[in-house]
């Protein structure tokens, strides 16, 4: 049977690339910079505020700026975390349908507890969300297993009956190691070049609209040999 849904944060439950650009461009402006582009921002949201404030600056984390617009980025984004937030197309409906089915998801994110709880109290997902597991907790993040493996505990539910979506190769690797099935979330921050066809996903989606269909396929199969 099909237990629970665990979905990555960012760029799968939540479309949180607009703040980060609104941040930066307001420290590019600041420092007397022109604007960032928004693809620029979206590519490197997965690798966190390093990977985004290097590309934006053009810089590496050993540059003798990079402290600084680091501790900046950061503390602006906790007081400006959730201004243009907001969770991707179809996700409301997804998540519905699975309250309705009595189907509990959860979070597992590489985004530190300080950010992702405030997140999901401001888009009203905290009270829905079953687990909410962040690095801080554990003691490996994402692509180790620990942190899904947590949540299905939390969540009192097996792993081998549960599905995990994120848009990165390390979700579907923490999700493969888990015991789980994945599914790679096409429509969120892709890195520049990479390959999803290469992540071996159990499924992968277009639009979360698409992951309802999916799991309904997932059950009745299961169900048929019962």
């Amino acid at each position: 049977m099909l237990d629970s849904v665990l979905f990555d944060l960012d760029g799968t439950l939540l479309d949180t690339a607009d703040d980060f650009l609104a941040i930066i461009q307001s420290m590019r402006e600041e420092r007397g910079l022109p604007d960032s582009s928004l693809h620029l921002i979206r590519s490197t949201v997965s690798d966190g505020s390093a990977g985004m404030l290097c590309a934006a600056f053009s810089i590496t984390p050993e540059h003798a700026d990079f402290a600084e617009l680091r501790d900046d980025f950061l503390d602006r984004y906790q007081d400006q975390l959730a201004v243009h937030t907001r969770p991707f197309p179809g996700i409301p409906e997804l998540l519905d349908w699975l309250d309705a089915e009595g189907l509990p998801w959860g979070v597992v994110t590489n985004k530190m507890s300080r950010f992702s709880i405030p997140l999901l109290e401001a888009t009203g997902l905290a009270e829905r969300c079953a687990s909410l597991v962040c690095p801080d907790q554990v003691q490996h993040g994402k692509p180790h297993p620990e942190p899904l493996l947590k949540a299905c505990t939390e969540m009192g539910v097996d792993p081998a009956r549960s599905v995990f979506v994120g848009d990165h190769l390390r979700d579907i690797q923490a999700g493969q190691a888990a015991g789980m099935r994945t599914v790679a979330a096409l429509y969120g921050y892709l890195p520049t070049g990479d390959d999803p066809q290469l992540w071996n996903a159990s499924f992968s989606i277009e639009n979360a609209a698409a992951l309802r269909p999916w799991l309904e396929q997932q059950r009745t199969q299961e169900f048929s040999h019962v």
